[in-house]
């Protein structure tokens, strides 16, 4: 046994070893990890982190606010952002963009375009021929997309997030609004790699929003479906949302909530800013009366004139929102002209009449798409800050017919630290609790092709199919594969949007494209030619929704099938090779073991994406047409098949996994054999039944994007480059600043210290008549020629100021701290000769300390004091402008070496056991004053004598008073023990009385 344990000590020492190791690292990566979220309005946006120690927070901007502007100023040398680009808006508003997320996959004929040039005519707009979009023209050396300008935004929030999380973040979750189509997405996605963010998803602000309400109202949720309704109405566009809570069984975690989204509607133009550009127009309006008949400009025709229209728009209709009047005030409006006029609520609620009216049309739209009424609905919360207006509430409240409004969340950041949970739960660095999201499509997406058919003997026509790939409110993220039976060439097929009649005519225009993308297969006749004795399963197509509600075609494959019965010497090689190797990991043989030796592909990709909501039987199953079934490959849920749905599952199970259920068979044999009489082996392998073998060639697949054609990688990289470059040059202006402002500080610092007692003390008149000069020099060579120099040369004239006074800082610096450094010196000193002497005295029998380390601390005390004497004395022969000898580093370093001999005896002695005393033959102890024979005389009482006995309590607290006594006995043999206890209390009581 003992052999044993010195055996597997090594082992388990390594194996903690490791796993400190692996701890130990894992939580230094822990420390290096923070994710983000970027909640990303029109008008504004949120960020929010998440890092060990700091759970859901919002951050700060330079300004110290939780909100920033997503306003960005680009000059021919310099950009802003947020609040500091905001009040250049009126200085520079052609060069201040603002609300440039509109034109996000658009091209040049969408009508948003035009109302953007419409809303802010300052702003040119160039045309790209090659994507058909836009792009701003600022100058004609300046010229950003608005991909590039979301960059610069996306950018500009990561260094918030990164300085105030004082560490460097990466990952990101990202909103968007629950109405961006296809091209919208990928372009925010394309914006993000050009920031340098990988972003963990693209979030729905809605789904973000019901997100941090469920997270923050988890105790409430039960299995009892909970409907709420979310109305959203922000700076740029309107949205509503149905969302159902309730608790469901999840494999991983078990009861876990669940949020699903049941019903979407939405206005992309209904919003605070169309209500601002009307009040805008009308203030306007009133500014031209005010100077009719003077002959003067149209005020709407000087953009910085307008600019501040806008600003103080913004400013009323938020006053509005609370007080019945206001007085629009704005000084120097146009031409150093004062502009005031006073505006009531009433007036503006006219000016918005249509507007009002819109309120009602989403949440029309999301009853219908959720296939619900108001009855069904518990509550109505509010979200967003142009919901702060009293006739948006009172036009929403006439219209779902509740008592009131639910305005219990906050309406700024709910979805900013939905989002930022998201991320939380996305990342590896951090567990959360599970809540599981189902977010819903709202724009369906189907196949369509076209093939040959035969009507009639000899008699072909082509047939148009479609087939629905992600039906409109279905959830994703989700994978999908669609099966084509009929065809042994190659062909062409595509991906458009499904039914869009739930839009307007208008909004179809705003839509863009209904065609997503031409998808055109190469290599599926040569496939057949290669496996012309196998029967063909059809060609497979992978279509992923993933989280970000991006659609892609992952592979397309064709699949074939034939029967193949295994030889009995392969299968028994085989065999034996797959004991082999499951040998090596502590495993025996199983039936898959034999598939290894095999080309039978089992397609695990078919299953939902990992982290997908899907509950089984959602995959619908895909059709070529009605004669031919166009299979859903995607296998179903094993626990829960759904009614005559578990043939086709069972079906489509055989056919991808290659033959996993014959590899059962010989199982299920030997135990039927078990009740019997088992087979011979050799018989076994002759009944050995033929296995159905797969093999899947991959198709070429080139994809035409019709929709928006996506930036290449090598117009990604140059636009990342570009943004690198600004952001270098940034940082570049920032550093010369920082060394200007540096230097102009320590000049008129200098220049004042120069008058003060203390420096002209230590320093003759010359001296600071030529530090004054050098000074008064460098003050006019930065004022005359500061503005064009260089960060180097800045830094060089601050070095050679602070060389030139470098002297007479330090004679001040240390003249100050003389007193504080030798006060603690003398401290020490006296201390420590104390403790050398109390060290002295200690008795020979009882001292702890040799004569070497007693000799040596006094040397160095000695040596000590020997030093401060001397050099104070040296020093008093010194003037006050002459370099000081007396140091306050070497007054540290003394009282550093002092302090350490001190030390050292101090934990000796701390440590140090005290040694035994001697003890005579009763085993008790000698008292240091009195002769041991004389001790043991008056001690030693006659036997039997027991009359003065007393309770053995009262000798201990009389024996406590004496330090001597107070020292545990030493037992010499265990026989002992209880004499040893009772004893030395009745003896010490009886030397204690008779001393007295």
């Amino acid at each position: 046994m003992t052999v044993t344990v010195r055996r597997q000590r090594p082992r388990r020492l390594a194996c903690w070893a490791l796993m400190a190791v692996l701890l130990a690292d894992l939580l230094a990566l822990s420390d290096m990890l923070a994710v983000m979220s970027v909640d990303l309005g029109s008008e504004s946006m949120k960020v929010a982190i998440v890092k060990p120690g700091v759970p859901m927070e919002i951050v700060l901007n330079k300004e110290s606010r939780r909100k920033t502007p997503v306003i960005v100023t680009l000059k021919e040398n310099e950009r802003f952002f947020g609040d500091s680009a905001a009040s250049m808006a009126i200085k520079s508003p052609k060069a201040t963009l603002r609300y440039f997320q509109h034109l996000l996959g658009k091209q040049e004929d969408n009508p948003h375009v035009a109302l953007y040039r419409a809303r802010f005519p300052e702003h040119e707009l160039g045309f790209d021929p090659q994507r058909q979009t836009v792009y701003f023209q600022i100058s004609p050396q300046l010229q950003f997309s608005p991909e590039e300008v979301l960059g610069m935004v996306l950018n500009y929030s990561r260094s918030l997030a990164e300085d105030f999380a004082e560490q460097p973040i990466k990952d990101a979750v990202i909103t968007v609004p629950a109405f961006f189509n296809q091209a919208e997405r990928r372009a925010v996605l394309q914006a993000a790699r050009m920031a340098g963010l990988k972003v963990l998803q693209l979030i729905n602000d809605n789904t973000a929003t019901a997100l941090s309400y469920g997270v923050f109202r988890r105790k409430d949720i039960n299995t009892t479906a909970q409907n709420i309704m979310f109305y959203d109405m922000g700076s740029g566009s309107t949205v509503c949302t149905i969302v159902t809570y309730q608790t469901v069984k999840t494999k991983e975690a078990g009861m876990q909530p669940q949020l699903q989204i049941r019903g979407v509607g939405f206005d992309r133009t209904l919003g605070g800013l169309e209500m601002e550009l009307r009040l805008r127009e009308h203030l306007a309006g009133l500014f031209n009366e005010q100077r009719k008949g003077q002959r003067v400009k149209d005020v709407r025709e000087n953009p910085r004139a307008m600019a501040k229209l806008l600003r103080e728009a913004n400013r009323l209709k938020t006053v509005l929102s609370a007080n019945a009047d206001h007085m629009a005030q704005i000084e120097g409006l146009m031409d150093d002209v004062d502009f005031k006029a006073k505006v009531t609520r009433v007036e503006f609620e006219e000016l918005c009449a249509d507007l009002f009216e819109r309120v009602p049309r989403p949440v029309q739209q999301a009853l219908q798409s959720a296939e619900m009424n108001l009855d069904e609905i518990e509550q109505v919360i509010l979200v967003g800050g142009a919901t702060r207006v009293p006739k948006v509430q009172e036009a929403l409240l006439k219209a779902v017919g509740k008592e009131e409004l639910g305005k219990n969340i906050n309406a700024d950041e709910a979805a900013a630290m939905g989002a930022v949970y998201q991320a939380a739960a996305l990342s590896k660095a951090f567990k959360v609790k599970p809540f599981v999201v189902r977010d819903a499509v709202i724009y369906p997406i189907l196949v369509e092709f076209t093939r040959e058919v035969e009507e009639e003997p000899g008699v072909h026509s082509l047939k148009h199919n479609k087939r629905v790939l992600f039906s409109r409110m279905g959830p994703y993220p989700q994978r999908k594969v669609i099966t084509f039976n009929r065809y042994s060439h190659d062909f062409n097929f595509h991906v458009n949007y499904g039914d869009l009649g739930f839009l307007g005519p208008k909004d179809l225009r705003v839509f863009g494209s209904q065609n997503l993308t031409m998808v055109k297969l190469k290599g599926v006749g040569e496939s057949f030619k290669k496996y012309p004795d196998y029967e063909s399963k059809g060609i497979k197509a992978h279509f992923n929704l993933d989280e970000s509600g991006v659609l892609s075609l992952d592979r397309v494959e064709s699949v074939f099938e034939t029967l193949v019965e295994d030889s009995p010497e392969e299968e028994s090689t085989l065999t034996k090779l797959g004991n082999t190797i499951s040998s090596l990991f502590g495993g025996g043989t199983t039936p898959d073991t034999k598939e290894n030796g095999t080309d039978t592909i089992q397609e695990e990709e078919e299953n939902p994406a990992e982290g997908s909501k899907d509950e089984p039987g959602e995959q619908v199953e895909l059709k070529e047409e009605t004669e031919a079934p166009v299979e859903d490959t995607s296998q179903p849920s094993p626990p829960e098949p759904k009614g005559d749905a578990a043939p086709d599952g069972e079906k489509a199970t055989d056919k991808e996994n290659g033959g996993k259920s014959e590899a059962q068979k010989p199982n299920e044999k030997g135990e039927a054999g078990s009740e019997g009489v088992p087979p011979a082996p050799e018989e076994e392998k002759k009944q050995k039944p033929a296995r159905k073998q797969r093999m899947i060639e991959e198709v070429g697949v080139e994809l035409v994007v019709l929709d928006l054609p996506d930036l290449s990688e090598d117009e990604l990289a140059q636009s990342a480059q570009k943004l690198q470059d600004l952001t270098v040059r940034d940082l570049e202006k920032q550093e010369r600043e920082k060394a200007a402002n540096s230097l102009e500080a320590f000049i008129f610092e200098t220049q004042d210290k120069l008058y003060q007692p203390e420096y002209q003390e230590v320093s003759t008149e010359e001296q600071r008549e030529e530090i004054s000069g050098r000074l008064s020099t460098a003050s006019t060579w930065l004022e005359d020629e500061g503005f064009g120099a260089t960060t180097v040369m800045l830094k060089e004239k601050l070095a050679e100021l602070r060389k030139l006074c470098q002297g007479l800082f330090f004679r001040v610096e240390e003249r100050k701290k003389w007193p504080e450094r030798l006060s603690a010196l003398d401290s020490l000193l006296n201390h420590s000769s104390m403790f050398l002497k109390g060290a002295r005295l200690i008795p020979e029998m009882d001292q702890i300390f040799t004569e070497v380390e007693m000799t040596t601390l006094e040397k160095v005390i000695n040596e000590t004091w020997a030093w401060k004497n001397a050099t104070m004395a040296e020093q008093a022969k010194l003037s006050a402008t002459e370099k000081p000898v007396l140091l306050s580093k070497d007054i540290e370093a003394k009282m550093m070496a002092l302090d350490r001999e001190v030390q050292y005896l101090l934990n000796k002695a701390k440590f140090t056991k005290p040694r035994p005393r001697p003890k005579d033959k009763n085993g008790t102890r000698a008292e240091p004053p009195l002769n041991a024979s004389e001790q043991g005389e008056k001690v030693i009482r006659p036997p039997g004598h027991t009359e003065d006995a007393k309770p053995t309590s009262e000798p201990e607290k009389e024996t406590r008073s004496e330090p001597a006594d107070t020292e545990p006995l030493e037992l010499e043999g265990p026989g002992a023990e209880s004499e040893q206890k009772e004893q030395p209390t009745e003896q010490k009581r009886t030397l204690k009385n008779d001393e007295l």
